[in-house]
């Protein structure tokens, strides 16, 4: 069975979908660390995904050849390793995340990616979470969700992940940042961020996550065994 979980930047996708394969005891797969594992290895070769066609073919090449593998750890949470090196913590970084942006709007690194996906979902029981998942990597998934909430809401999820390290963050600017990336994930050429018709949408504005997860992992398993049965 494959489960699908799109949404914008902050709605909660990753740590919720995280907790309902831990509970369903299905495979968890990130997709935005991804295009982060891509935008990291292209900026340790020193890669400008942003140099024109010059620069979008090399990071294709880059995605083509990129080891990517995700490992769960002890407490549920998804390790990621880079050519054999754990880069969980490094792909974080707010930089690596705005040239993921950048990388995740070139059309051959989507296609490059999906493909990967695709094989990592291919006969296993998974969640997965991006902003494509359900429109494009797995348009046929048995069950659909498109999770949102309020810009200013998502900006302060931000905010309290990163002040701790960041004790100098503007919580002005994250706000201007998360609604720029919205405008760049849902106008961008290459599979923008839409909700599927078929996804049902949940606010998780002023929800908390336990009550996310519980809602998501009742309408999986409300679904036709002969849904479930399929990969």
């Amino acid at each position: 069975m494959i489960v699908a979980i799109d949404g914008p930047a902050g709605s909660g996708k990753s740590t919720v979908a995280r907790m309902v394969a831990r509970r369903l005891k299905f495979r968890y797969i990130e997709t935005g660390s991804m295009y982060r594992a891509v935008a990291w290895k292209a900026n340790q070769v020193g890669i400008d995904p942003t140099d024109g066609e010059e620069g979008a073919d090399e990071v294709a090449e880059v995605a083509r050849n990129l080891n990517i593998e995700f490992k769960p750890a002890d407490d549920g949470s998804q390790r990621v390793f880079v050519e054999g090196r754990e880069l969980t913590r490094e792909l974080k970084n707010e930089t690596v995340g705005r040239m993921a942006a950048v990388v995740a709007a070139n059309p051959e690194v989507r296609e490059i990616l999906v493909s990967k996906q695709r094989e990592m979902g291919r006969n296993h029981d998974v969640v997965m979470d991006g902003r494509d998942i359900g429109t494009v990597v797995f348009p046929d998934a048995q069950k659909k969700f498109y999770l949102d909430a309020d810009p200013v809401e998502r900006a302060r999820r931000r905010y309290d992940e990163m002040k701790g390290t960041d004790p100098d963050l503007d919580f002005d600017q994250i706000v201007e940042q998360v609604r720029q990336r919205d405008h760049e994930d849902k106008t961008r050429a290459a599979s923008p961020l839409r909700r599927a018709e078929d996804a049902m949408l949940i606010d998780t504005t002023s929800r908390s996550i336990d009550e996310v997860v519980e809602q998501m992992v009742r309408a999986i398993e409300s679904a036709p065994e002969e849904l479930k049965s399929k990969s």
